[in-house]
């Protein structure tokens, strides 16, 4: 037992994971113990056992896992984060315990998916257990069907969704496993349970037997609804009152009634379908066939369609054309036998695709209802089940055009079907969805109906009268009804009684009755079978009828307004009824009258009525009016009255005092008594005939108002308006106006009938008389009020001048408002009246619009026209869009027929060409105004479209659209766009600016409507799914919409649309901030724990926790983070860490910036866990916390490299492959922050490690990845050279070259400058590594080589000609341009490092080559206080040595004073960092080593360093030439400042010759080729220092010559050659520089011979011989190889003599070069000659015609001359070798050559020679006069050009060699009278390499030269180093012209003028 006690003693977590089962056995023990033991569901305790659920429940051990799963049940039951586990838990349940053979663990397994459905993770669970449904083994099938029936049974179907579960049933019956079939029926009669009927479609097609059986089952199943039994969590309150009902022993059913209600009716048929596809599947030949002329044959694609369209739903797609063919074939073909099947063709589309099928609705509606004519039974049958399944699909509002242009039909048949449509219509219809707007046309028609002389159509007109009756109540539908006599009003009634709507009301008593309307009892409705309609609506449950409009619960709801509707009807009709009997009063006899009038009016007032004499008549009036002022309403006989006051004389009265009485009594009788328009009828014609009168006119309309408050205004108005223009008097017309216009403003503008007014406005503005016309202008100013813009449409044809008034009183009243009215409401005071006016009085302005005269322009729109519009060619399109653009404009209002324009222009919606899209968008928005309101039926087919055009990308064509949608939207109203799914598809379409748009408008309009169709809950998913889009702008306006959704939406749904989110987003919408603000925020971020990294490591690595790598980081990952930060990272924090909201994240981000530097320690501490946080930020799509993360990431990276700190293996793997992913960022900023990440990263983590890492971000799928991570590969290798490749270089090269043949354009260059980073780096080994590429890769690989290889040198010559202005313009400003870029750089670093301590590292940067006394001395006084500088300096500084910055941040000093402490490690860190790709630290890095090397003490500590600083120095060279340089951004300054600190701190090494020493050969080679490519480097030259550089480079490569270990040296060069002979991309150049440093080896071989490894050197020249037989280099273009190499062995031969030939015994195998042979010619023939070599003959940089002339072989050397002359290229070369031939061989015989030449070419040899002679004089005189150094002239190169960089051309653009200017240096030193013979004074290499700078005065250069070569004299003196004088000599910079004085008199020449310039600038 002792490995039991082992595991005894572990954690209880731990045990769980032991690899002994009963280990694990006694840990689940534990565990459940433990589980059942926490009280609390948020202790942290159980996020430990987070990740081991899915094992508890997966354990291999049968008896451990039963245990396991009793702990697991524990778990999910207790935890609060056990919801986090569902996945992985449920999955593991299904695959590993269904299929155990124990029944326990088959029961534990249910209960715990059943657990995890009771904490709200059902869907998680369904979607496992329907997975498990899929597997192989069938008792696994079974027992997920079985835990779904369970699920059901318990949870009901609310919970557990059907609808997936339905979709798989049948598959279950086919099973051919007995059990999985019989477990598929329990489920099946368990969802009948609780859905019924609906299930019955979906199971149509399985086994007949099968669904026998299940027939019979389901009788069986009892028909009290089902109840859920079991809760979740969410529901408690229900659970409770659940528990008190079974208490009660369950007679509380009613009570709970309610909520089970809700769940019966939301399962419809028709969602759990699954939708077909049938539009491929029409035949082919269908179109043809359709428009055949053999009846069979249209009658066979007419059966095709009918067996489709027999699928219950129906894919959504176009089926336009389709639609259009069946509306042909009903309306035209004669057939009748197909109209009746198209019919059904028809029906089957609608109710297939319901609302989807709304926008065909207007389209095919006036078809069908004109087919009606037909009098065949089946016809019409079809014809009406055809209409009656479009009503379904759309809304009585679309279709009520059509509907009501056909009551007026003839036909009676048409007329009869099409009221019991509107019946049968209006069944499905609501209060809400049938207003008093839409009844009152209805209505109209309808009373036409039921006055039909056809008794079908009377009787059809009752009963759509009925029901519109029973469903908006009698208040609503009264008003119409008024004039119908009691006998219809009656019939109406009694119809109103039978009628059975669709949602589940019977008669009005029965509704009193019950409490509520029990909308769940659908299947009741079969009642009356009789209905065609309601046995439809049987079939599919009621309410699903209106289809998606109505969800669940909204039966109940929509019925209680109804009710309330019917009970207030009483109360309305109580008030109405006066008032009927009052307008109808029958008109009474003179002698009735005068009877009643008797009776209330003394006698002497009747008698004296007509009296002659007015004062009686007055006496008789005052009488009147006191009878009628103390009369009773009751009483007063009105008619009567008036009657007596218009009796003779009546209104003729000529005397005003009786006449303005008599007006007053009728107003006072108006008022006072229940005044009817009969007796109004009979004074109105008096008043109108008195307005005008100046004494009475008041009084007139005093009563005239009266009477308009008695019998409204409407009518009253209408009278009056059309007596005063029936009458001549322009008085009593203008008068008539203005009381109007006043009463509109008292009364409002209710009910006026502006047609009959407008036609009178328009007569009296074209009266003679002003005072008309001003009235009638002033009553259109009132009636603009209320009718708003639409008004000015009816008086657009009226003369320019009458517009312009009107157009100004328009402009009056623009931005008043209506006043509210004043009168008109009293006498309905009676209660409900007034929300009636007030609708009417909203509508105004739209029933003015409907008045206007409107012309049809369907015949207009030819099929012509529509093919126009269609055409290929898009001017005929334009063309056809003009027309359309034309027809509007002429017609100006046009009626809703527009034939086959809709779909014409909807396909031009999408044109490719935008302008037509544009005029598209503006057509519509004409088509909105032409057509007014009635738009509302093309908002679907049109409407919808102009939305999708909102996602175009163009700017100005989203305007358009959105004009045009908002023109649309302001005639048809919100309701039409939001209705069905439409709006929601365009929603669900991710493209950023239809969402931004789209959200935008729908903000805009919410919040301005009262109430909205139920489908915009569609948009909810949507509009969240926006919130967290990609796109700024989508979200800001999706977050804008927010809240007007909720408005309408209420919060409730919102949150429960919610749930259906992924966890994180669905708390992000609805989340409420819980950050409190006034939490402690003081302390510390990071929370130090000892060991606490180092714990969390060993927990990731014995798999304790999870590893931290996924593809996006899942739940658990996070909560995992978030448990190991708690305890070092500050509450707050953490809070803000973890928010669902992105804004936190910058707030944590900006605090974890601003502690960064005062907690470095707890940084590093919690530096693992950080990592990992912000890797979960790079999988945000907000774009704003990934650059602040990356931020913090450049801040943290360079905080972790001063503290030198090196990231753990854990830290790197968890965070560099994420960051990696990153590099693939879209975003360019993105990507540039990563590369500067990845660069700084290298400084505290191998670089090689890094390659693997980026090398797998190569594999990535996105192309800008693999093509970033490709670069920084190239990066890497190109500063750190080939150790970085990892595995091996090999292996890691042919990765990347596989890459060229990338389909990704950027990917292949990517790859393509990696492998040429390599081949710098590594040369040809590179196509060795790479394998085999196919020819196509290799081809392009090497073109590239190639061409990076010619970039270097190409500087062209124009530039060099463009220096000299150049530099005379900069010397001006030089001394300030030097003091800029300091500061420059230094505000900068402080910039970039945010510390303080770097600032003064800038100040100190080199500027060892900055002293340019010539330019000082030559702007002498011009620039005063430039030049601080000079003033502060001693004289001694300048003999100092280099300065090189002092080390600011970490001195590398103490650490090599104390050599005991780890000094090795130290310098290996300094000098990585001088590779490093961040200019600064490299030169920091540099500054320290320099240090080092200056100390004699302490540069030993350097010792076995060397080659290592020399490595990475040569790095950072490349690392400049390939990055730096090409990088614009950068200042070119720090480029410099970077160049001279290493070639300073290159200089310090090479002076100690001990350290030198140690270089090796590879090194070093490498170090010459970066050295000399500097050289080269045109761009380089380009800089203001440039020329500077290169001097000083020239200088350190001579030291590096003459220092470093020379057999090293000599064979480093020789394969450096070897190399850049074979390659063939190196530029011919190049080789010549490398030759030069030979030709400088030999020279110093008589003193280092003793000190070379011969043997080695032999094998070296071996290997060359061997790869470049003589025959081969004898091809090469010039010839200096072949001779460079001959030099070298002849000069080994004299130097060793025949001992030589002792040295070979490297060489394995003498046979197979040239070498040995060639040894023993040289010996033989040294021995020939007699005497020794002069110096000169063995010195290859002499002249080549010394060499051949000491080889005595006249002719060759002659016949090689003319060779050349005669060759094209070399023939000027030819020349001048000739001509200096001629002078030293003065005697020399070239007759013979020439003779045999033709004349033309003698003549040519004699006059080249005699213009190089004319040419050598005259310049031989002026550059020894001038003291123009000797390189600056030549034949035909411009003054400016030099031999190192720019490629020499000559003016025929050809290369001239160095040879020819060998020859001119040797004549002009003969000419001075210097002797070429010495080899002492001979010009040193350097003059051959140096770049000498133009001057700016004559002598400056050789004064230029003298002075640097002093220089660096004085400064070898200063540091003691034993040189003598020759050796100084020639180590400087090359002088040309050596200058004859000597160092001392220099330095005090040096001084004197230093003084000099001191003085002039104080």
């Amino acid at each position: 037992m002792g490995d039991d006690s082992e595991w005894m003693k572990l954690p209880v977590d731990q045990k769980c994971e032991h690899k002994l089962w009963k280990a694990r056995l006694n840990g689940y023990e534990e565990a459940l113990k433990l589980f059942q033991k926490i009280d609390d569901e948020k202790s942290p305790e159980w996020s430990k056992y987070l990740g081991l659920i899915k094992k508890f429940v997966t354990d291999s051990n049968a008896v451990a896992q039963l245990k396991g799963l009793e702990a697991a049940l524990a778990y999910v039951e207790n935890a609060h984060v056990a919801g986090k586990t569902t996945g992985e838990v449920a999955s593991g349940v299904v695959n590993k315990v269904f299929n155990q053979p124990k029944a326990r663990a088959k029961e534990l397994g249910v209960d715990i998916c059943l657990m995890y459905i009771e904490i709200e993770k059902g869907e998680a669970v369904q979607e496992e257990l329907l997975k498990g449904l899929d597997n192989k083994n069938p008792k696994i099938i079974v027992a997920c069907i079985e835990t779904l029936r369970k699920a059901l049974s318990e949870f009901g179907s609310k919970i557990i969704s059907l609808k997936p579960i339905i979709k798989v049933l049948p598959k279950l019956f086919e099973s051919r496993e007995k059990a999985v079939r019989d477990e598929a029926k329990l489920l099946a009669v368990e969802i009948y349970r609780w859905i019924r009927d609906a299930l019955r479609p979906p199971l149509q097609n399985i086994n007949s037997v099968q669904l026998k059986e299940l027939e019979e089952e389901w009788v069986k199943v009892s028909s009290a609804a089902p109840k859920q039994t079991r809760f979740l969590r969410s529901q408690q309150e229900l659970k409770a009152k659940f528990e008190q009902q079974q208490a009660a022993g369950g007679d509380g059913d009613g009570g709970d009634d309610d909520e089970e209600e809700e769940a019966v009716p939301q399962v419809d048929a028709y969602e759990l379908l699954e939708a077909v596809e049938i539009l491929s599947k029409l035949p082919k030949d269908f179109f043809e066939k359709i428009e055949a002329k053999k009846w069979q044959e249209r009658k066979e694609a007419l059966e095709a369609v009918e067996l489709l369209v027999k699928n219950p739903k129906l894919e959504s797609g176009d089926y336009a054309d389709l639609v259009k063919a069946l509306k042909k074939v009903v309306g035209k073909d004669t057939n009748v036998m197909l109209v009746a099947l198209a019919a059904k063709c028809l029906a089957g589309l609608a109710s297939g695709l319901r609302k989807k099928f709304g926008q065909y609705a207007g389209h095919v509606v006036p078809t069908i209802l004109e087919k009606f004519k037909e009098k065949k039974p089946q016809v019409v049958q079809a014809l009406q089940e055809a209409i009656d399944a479009i009503f379904l699909t759309t809304t009585l509002q679309n279709i009520s055009e059509d509907v009501l242009a056909v009551m007026d039909n003839k036909n009676p048949t048409i007329k009869q079907q099409a009221s019991l449509f509107i019946a049968r219509s209006f069944r499905h219809c609501t209060p809400s969805t049938l207003p008093k707007s839409l009844l009152k046309p209805f209505c109209a028609a309808l009373l036409k109906h039921i006055n039909d002389s056809a008794p079908e159509v009377r009787d059809a007109g009752f009963e759509a009268l009925g029901t519109a009756l029973k469903v908006a109540g009698e208040k609503a539908v009264n008003p119409f009804l008024a004039d119908v006599d009691k006998l219809k009003l009656d019939r109406i009634k009694e119809c109103a009684e039978k009628v059975e709507l669709v949602y589940g009301k019977k008669t009005g008593a029965a509704e009193k009755k019950e409490g509520k309307p029990v909308a769940g009892k659908t299947p009741a409705l079969s009642g009356s079978a009789g209905d065609k309609e309601i046995k439809d609506a049987a079939a599919k449950p009621g309410p699903q009828k209106k289809a998606p409009a109505v969800k669940p619960g909204g039966p109940p709801k929509k019925s209680k307004p109804a009710a309330a509707a019917g009970t207030g009807g009483a109360g309305a009709k109580g008030k109405k009824g006066p008032e009927t009997k009052e307008i109808f009063e029958s008109e009474l006899s003179i002698e009735v009258c005068e009877e009643k009038a008797a009776a209330v009016l003394p006698a002497s007032c009747i008698q004296q009525l007509d009296s002659g004499n007015w004062k009686e008549r007055l006496a008789s009036m005052e009488e009147f009016q006191k009878t009628v002022e103390l009369m009773e309403r009751s009483e007063m006989p009105c008619q009567a009255l008036v009657r007596m006051l218009a009796k003779k004389p009546g209104w003729k009265e000529t005397n005003f005092q009786v006449m303005q009485m008599k007006l007053h009594i009728v107003a006072l009788i108006a008022q006072k008594g229940n005044f009817s328009k009969t007796s109004a009828q009979v004074v109105l014609d008096g008043l109108v005939d008195k307005v005008g009168d100046v004494k009475c006119g008041s009084n007139a309309k005093e009563a005239m108002t009266a009477i308009a408050e008695a019998c409204q205004l409407p009518w009253t108005a209408e009278q009056l308006v059309a007596m005063a223009f029936s009458q001549k008097n322009p008085k009593n017309q203008s008068e008539t106006l203005n009381w109007l216009s006043n009463a509109i403003k008292e009364f409002g503008f209710s009910g006026l009938n502006v047609k009959a007014f407008i036609s009178n406005v328009k007569t009296a503005l074209a009266a003679t008389n002003p005072a008309v016309r001003t009235s009638a202008i002033t009553l259109l100013g009132v009636m603009y009020l209320y009718v708003g813009p639409p008004l000015r449409m009816f008086f657009e044809d009226e003369k320019p001048a009458l517009l312009s008034q009107i157009d100004a009183e328009f402009e009056k009243m623009q931005g008043q408002t209506a006043p509210a009215p004043t009168r008109g409401i009293s006498r309905n005071s009676g209660g409900s009246g007034d929300d009636g006016e007030e609708e009417e009085q909203e509508d105004v302005g739209n029933d003015v619009v409907d008045l206007l005269p409107r012309t049809d322009i369907g015949d207009k729109i030819t099929a012509e026209l529509v093919a126009k519009i269609g055409d290929k060619n898009w001017k005929i399109r334009k063309e056809g869009l003009d027309e359309v653009t034309s027809i509007i404009n002429d017609a100006k209002f046009i009626q809703p027929n527009i034939g086959e324009l809709p779909a014409a222009l909807k396909s031009r919606l999408n044109d490719s060409n935008k302008i037509l899209v544009q005029q598209t968008l503006s057509i519509l928005q004409q088509l909105a105004t032409a057509m007014g309101p009635n738009i509302k039926q093309h908002v679907k087919n049109l409407g919808i479209p102009v939305i999708t055009v909102l996602g175009d990308s163009k700017n100005n064509v989203r305007a358009a659209a959105l004009a045009t949608v908002n023109a649309w939207a302001e005639q048809t109203g919100m309701k039409e766009w939001l209705e069905g799914e439409d709006l929601s598809e365009e929603l669900k379409k991710e493209n950023p600016f239809l969402r931004q748009e789209l959200l935008g408008w729908l903000a805009d309009k919410l919040p301005t409507l009262r109430s909205v169709p139920s489908d915009l809950l569609l948009c909810v998913p949507h509009l969240y799914s926006c919130l967290e889009d990609r796109n700024g702008d989508v979200r800001k306006k999706a977050q804008d919409a927010l809240p007007f959704f909720m408005m309408h939406l209420g919060f409730e749904k919102m949150a429960k649309a919610t749930g259906k989110l992924k966890g994180v987003q669905g708390k992000k919408v609805l989340n409420k901030p819980t950050l409190k603000e006034d939490d402690d925020k003081s302390g510390p971020i990071f929370i130090i724990v000892p060991n606490g990294k180092e714990q969390r490591m060993k927990d990731e690595k014995g798999l304790r926790v999870l590893k931290w790598n996924f593809t996006t980081p899942r739940d658990e990952y996070i909560e995992q983070l978030k448990t190991q930060m708690s305890s070092c990272v500050a509450k707050w924090l953490q809070d803000e860490m973890f928010h669902a909201d992105f804004q936190h994240h910058n707030k944590a981000l900006a605090v974890m910036i601003e502690h960064l530097e005062n907690e470095k320690d707890g940084v590093i501490s919690c530096l693992d866990l950080i990592l990992k946080w912000l890797t979960l930020r790079f999988f945000d799509t907000n774009t704003s916390v990934l650059m602040k993360t990356l931020e913090y990431l450049k801040l943290l990276f360079n905080m972790l490299s001063q503290e030198e700190y090196h990231l753990t293996e854990n830290e790197a793997s968890s965070f560099i492959p994420y960051l990696i992913i990153k590099v693939g960022e879209p975003k360019d900023v993105i990507r540039k922050d990563v590369r500067a990440i990845l660069n700084r990263m290298c400084l505290i983590y191998p670089a090689s490690k890094m390659f693997t890492f980026i090398m797998e971000g190569t594999k990535s799928k996105n192309s800008k990845q693999r093509a970033e991570c490709l670069e920084e590969l190239g990066c890497l290798v190109g500063s750190h050279g080939m150790n970085v490749c990892q595995p091996t270089p090999g292996k890691a090269l042919k990765e990347m070259a596989a890459h060229i043949g990338d389909r990704d354009n950027t990917v292949r260059n990517a790859a393509l400058n990696t492998i040429v980073t390599v081949y710098n780096v590594h040369g040809d080994q590179v196509f060795k590594l790479i394998g085999n590429l196919s020819e196509k890769d290799m081809s392009m690989l090497e073109e590239r080589i190639k061409r990076s290889a010619k970039r270097p040198s190409a500087a062209p010559v124009r530039q060099a000609e463009e220096k000299p202005q150049r530099i005379q313009n900069i010397s001006a400003n030089a001394s300030m341009l030097r003091k800029g870029p300091a500061e420059d750089m230094s505000s900068k670093l402080n910039q970039n490092r945010n510390m303080g301590s770097h600032s003064e590292a800038a100040h100190t940067v080199p500027r060892e080559f900055q002293l340019d006394l010539d330019e000082i001395e030559n702007d002498n006084g011009t620039v005063k206080c430039e030049m601080p500088a000079l003033v502060q300096h001693k004289l001694d500084d300048i003999f100092e040595p280099v300065l090189i910055p002092e080390p600011k941040i970490r001195a590398v000093s103490p650490h090599f004073d104390d050599m005991h402490s780890n000094t090795a490690s130290t310098i290996n860190f300094v000098i990585s960092q001088v590779a490093s790709g961040d200019i600064n630290t490299s030169i920091q890095a540099l500054a320290q080593i320099d240090e080092v090397f200056r100390q004699e003490d302490k540069a030993e500590a350097m010792s076995g360093h060397i080659d290592q600083f020399l490595i990475a120095t040569f790095m950072q060279l490349r690392l400049i030439y390939n990055t730096h340089m090409a990088d614009e951004k950068l200042d070119k300054d720090e480029i410099v400042k970077l160049y001279s600190c290493i070639i300073g701190s290159m200089i310090s090494l090479f002076q100690i010759e001990s350290l030198a020493r140690e270089a090796s050969t590879g090194v070093l080679k490498d170090l010459m080729h970066g050295l000399i490519t500097l050289m080269l480097d045109s761009r380089v030259e380009d800089l203001e220092e440039g020329e500077q550089v290169i001097r000083s480079v020239n200088l350190l490569v001579v030291k590096v010559l003459e220092k470093s270990d020379q057999t090293n040296i000599l064979s480093a060069l020789l394969v450096l050659l070897q190399d850049s002979l074979l390659a063939t991309a190196s530029s011919p150049k190049f080789s010549e520089l490398v030759m030069k440093c030979l030709w400088r080896m030999v020279r110093l071989l008589p003193e280092t011979i003793n000190s070379i490894n011969l043997d080695r050197i032999l094998l070296d020249i071996h290997i060359f011989m061997k790869v470049f037989p003589k025959e081969k280099l004898k091809q090469c273009k010039s010839e200096f190889p072949i001779r460079t190499l001959k030099t070298l062995l002849h000069t080994l031969c004299k130097l060793k003599g025949p001992k030589i030939l002792d040295h070979l015994t490297m060489i394995e195998n003498k046979n197979e070069s040239e070498l040995e042979a060639h040894l023993c010619r040289v010996m033989k023939h040294s021995m020939d000659q007699t005497g020794s070599k002069a110096d000169k003959d063995t010195e290859k940089g002499a002249s080549r015609i010394e060499e051949k002339a000491s080889k005595a072989k006249v002719n060759d050397i002659l016949a090689e001359i003319f060779k050349k002359i005669g060759s094209k290229e070399n023939t000027k070369e030819g020349l001048a070798e000739l001509y200096e031939y001629k002078k030293k061989y003065s005697d020399a015989d070239i007759e013979p050559f020439l003779k045999n030449s033709s004349q033309f070419f003698q003549s040519y040899v004699e006059r080249g020679l005699r213009l190089i002679e004319t040419e050598r004089e005259g310049k031989g005189r002026i550059a020894s006069s001038t003291g123009i150094s000797p390189q600056m002239e030549g034949t035909c190169v411009p003054v400016s050009t030099h031999t190192v960089t720019s490629s020499i051309g000559n003016t025929n653009g050809e290369e001239v060699g160095p040879s020819v200017y060998l020859e001119r240096l040797k004549i002009l030193r003969q000419r001075c009278g210097l002797d070429n013979a010495k080899q002492e004074d001979r010009p040193p290499l350097t003059s051959l390499l140096s770049k000498p700078a133009v001057p700016t005065v004559a002598s400056s250069t050789d004064m230029l030269h003298s002075k640097l070569s002093q220089l660096r004299e004085s400064r070898e003196q200063y540091q003691h180093l034993d040189l003598d004088s020759n050796q100084t000599h020639s180590s400087g910079i090359g002088t040309t012209t050596a200058s004859p004085s000597s160092a001392a008199a220099n330095i005090d020449d040096l001084k004197k003028r230093l003084e000099r310039i001191k003085s002039s600038r104080k």
